[in-house]
């Protein structure tokens, strides 16, 4: 399962990972299995622990007063997963994570990834590349709401068609912010360029 995340690192970090590195990844990252279902974190705890998805599918969503689930996050394969402002501020998580499907992870404490792997210079720069993709991604996905339903249909299609294929249609709908309804007739009449 490390090898997976090793590779991961290679791709944001043009400065290799010694062995002496690789070893304490190892020490840091622990493999475990999370049922379909299953919680990562629940609203009101805090998060100490962040994953790396090696495979499966996970949501980060909210629930309302009225019991409706609002889709955060979508994360699948090679997606990190933990609930940042619990995480950072170890204050109480507003949002559920749970598994769509059975996952296997990589498991890290925040004591144990701030102390043992932040010095290591390969996971620092890999670490402002994600930083940054994540920052753009969440800015497309705000400015994304201002579009049609179709337009943001499409653009879901064009930057994560895996979803489509891993989550059923309410859980598409509700990420995108439409109901299933409003969904069906945007996947029926797709945008004309």
């Amino acid at each position: 399962m490390h090898e997976s995340f090793i590779t991961y690192v290679k791709k944001y970090s043009a400065i290799p990972l010694t062995e002496a590195e690789i070893e304490v990844i190892k020490e840091v990252f622990v493999p475990k299995k999370i049922r379909k279902r299953q919680y990562f974190l629940q609203e009101g705890e805090i998060c100490k622990h962040g994953a790396f998805i090696v495979k499966g599918a996970m949501r980060e969503y909210t629930v309302d007063e009225k019991g409706v689930e609002h889709i955060i996050r979508l994360l699948i394969e090679n997606w990190w997963v933990t609930e940042r402002e619990s995480y950072v501020n170890l204050t109480p998580s507003l949002y559920n994570i749970d598994a769509w499907e059975d996952c296997e992870v990589l498991l890290f404490t925040r004591t144990n990834f701030q102390n043992r792997l932040m010095s290591m210079p390969a996971i620092n720069e890999m670490i402002i590349k994600v930083n940054e993709n994540f920052a753009i991604a969440t800015k497309k996905r705000l400015s994304l709401m201002n579009q049609s339903p179709e337009e943001r249909y499409a653009e879901l299609m064009k930057s994560y068609p895996e979803f489509i294929h891993r989550f059923p249609q309410h859980i598409i709908a509700s990420y995108l912010g439409v109901s299933r309804e409003t969904l069906s007739r945007a996947r029926n009449h797709p945008v004309k360029k």
